[in-house]
């Protein structure tokens, strides 16, 4: 989770990513971070995030992420 964390600090610096659930809805991250960070993901992760992940829910925060990255992860 640190480096997920320090992935989204290089995006956005003043974001408390810790705490914060509405990423997405409250408009913290735009659609070309979010492709941006899809690269990095999938970079750090070795994964590949497939277009019917790339949805609100997933990106809304930190934990949620996680929790894609670990499932992408376990079907490798």
């Amino acid at each position: 989770m640190e480096r997920l964390i320090e992935i989204l600090k290089d995006i956005h610096p003043d974001v408390d990513y810790t705490s914060c659930t509405d990423l997405i809805d409250g408009h913290y991250l735009t659609s070309l971070d979010i492709i941006s960070l899809i690269a990095e993901l999938e970079e750090e992760y070795d994964i590949t995030v497939p277009a019917i992940e790339i949805v609100p829910a997933n990106f809304n925060s930190a934990d949620a992420m996680m929790k894609m990255i670990e499932r992408l992860q376990e079907e490798v």
